[in-house]
This record gives structure tokens, C-alpha cells and sequence, in this order.
């Protein structure tokens, strides 16, 4: 039990002082560098803490926090802005709209789901996480992300998850230069098995992507002639949230 209450207890100061390095968190506890050293690595296997990416020395929150407290890192805006638009989305579709974060450039996680009334329908738990250039979501975000960052997700490679996922860095920015066209990103059958969505980045007031909202359904309920329709619903579902978290 001790272990675990100071896991927890370096995962809040961690999010109090956040990036901070090993030395900074030992003297803040007074614990042996090594204990606070494996503690960290061991949060972060867990996807609750992840390095910064600009100086790798240092710790921050990982987006995994969002499956227990979705206000923990985007803040609480976010989150309540996007729950009524969601409702309104489900009901325009009556498909399941799913609300997901980037966790940096490792994954996407879903923070928030409205649910369709279909007997059959697609289902993410809160928590589940998913590649990022394999995705609607993520393709939505990385559209939206320098291209210094889509040059680093490529050069540690792409896993192929079926034969559409765009698993080259060819494929991946042809894809996205189709998102930033479009407005929207679509993912047929290029993660899971007969599953399909289409999504939308949440843009914050300098245009950085803070989540993705999408409608994901069966592909058995997938109609390529609707994809203007669904992709201007996103879209605008999307600019909404955006707008609703500033009070705009």
C-alpha cells in the first residue's frame, strides 16, 4: 500500500509542477532518486505519465488521466463544452459519437462517448486508446499538427492494422492532405474489422488540436454517398465544442 500512495502521491505533483525532472520530485519528497526514477517509468508504462517531448528529462501528465478525471488535462471547458453538441450530433445520426484526446504523438484516447439506440452498433470503452495515422481522430489531429511531428510518427514507423491503414509516410500524408481539404477524416474498415468513422479536430484559439469528436458506426451502416453529409456534421459539431469552450 505504500507503493501505491506514492505513486499517487508523485502522479499529483507531477501535475502540480508539471514538466519536472527526477531531481526536482526527490527533493520535493525526500525519496532515493532510484525509488522516484522506477515510480515514473512505471506510471508512464501505464499511460499515466508520459516524458515532454522537448526535453525528455522531464515528466508531465499523460492523457490516459482523462479515462478517471476528463477535466485533468484539458481542462473541465473542454469537456463540458462538447457534452451537449455530442447529444445533439447522436440524435442527428443515431450513431455512436465518440470524444478522444491525443496523448502526444503515442495515441488517441476516448474521454467521453454518447451512445446510438442501435441494437448493433460500435462501442470504445472511456480509456480505450488507439494509433493515431490509423484513425479518423488521429488522422484529424495530425492534420492539424506541424509537419516536423507527422515526420516523427513516420520515422518510427506505422503499423498496418488491415489493408487500407496508410502504413507509409506516402499514404499517411496523402491521407492528411485529404483531411485538410475536406475538413474531416474518414477511417473504413483501416483499424478494427467493419468498423468506420468519421471525425473532426476540436481547435483551440491559435488552431492546436485539443481532441477529435466523431461519429463511428458499423460498416455494414456505412454509406459512402452520406460522407458530405456526416463529414459537414462533424465539422460543424466540432467548431461548436471549439466555440462553446470559450464562451465564444
Amino acid at each position: 500500500m505504500k507503493s501505491v500512495t506514492r505513486s499517487l502521491r508523485i502522479l499529483e505533483a507531477v501535475a502540480q509542477h508539471q514538466p519536472v525532472t527526477v531531481g526536482e520530485l526527490t527533493k520535493l519528497f525526500g525519496l532515493p532518486k532510484s525509488t522516484v526514477q522506477r515510480t515514473l517509468v512505471t506510471l508512464n508504462e501505464a499511460g499515466w505519465l508520459r516524458a515532454n517531448r522537448k526535453d525528455t528529462t522531464r515528466w508531465e501528465i499523460g492523457a490516459r488521466v482523462l479515462a478517471v478525471r476528463p477535466a485533468a488535462l484539458q481542462g473541465s471547458s473542454l469537456f463540458a463544452a462538447a457534452r451537449e453538441p455530442m447529444i445533439r450530433l447522436r440524435d442527428a445520426v443515431n450513431e455512436t459519437i465518440h470524444l478522444s484526446v491525443p496523448d502526444a504523438l503515442q495515441c488517441m484516447v476516448v474521454v467521453d462517448r454518447v451512445d446510438s439506440d442501435h441494437a448493433v452498433r460500435t462501442f470504445h470503452t472511456i480509456g480505450d486508446t488507439s494509433p493515431l495515422h490509423a484513425t479518423a481522430t488521429g488522422r484529424a489531429i495530425l492534420a492539424h499538427l506541424p509537419t516536423a511531428d507527422v515526420d516523427e510518427l513516420i520515422s518510427r514507423g506505422l503499423e498496418r492494422y488491415s489493408e487500407a491503414t496508410p502504413a507509409d509516410g506516402v499514404a499517411l500524408r496523402a491521407e492528411l492532405e485529404r483531411v485538410r481539404a475536406d475538413g474531416y477524416a474518414v477511417n473504413r474498415n483501416q483499424y478494427r474489422p467493419d468498423v468506420c468513422a468519421v471525425a473532426a479536430a476540436i481547435l483551440d484559439e491559435d488552431g492546436v488540436p485539443l481532441a477529435a469528436v466523431a461519429v463511428s458506426m458499423p460498416d455494414s451502416r456505412y454509406e459512402p454517398e452520406r460522407l458530405p453529409e456526416l463529414g459537414r456534421l462533424v465539422v460543424d459539431t466540432a467548431a461548436e465544442i471549439a466555440a462553446r469552450r470559450t464562451g465564444a
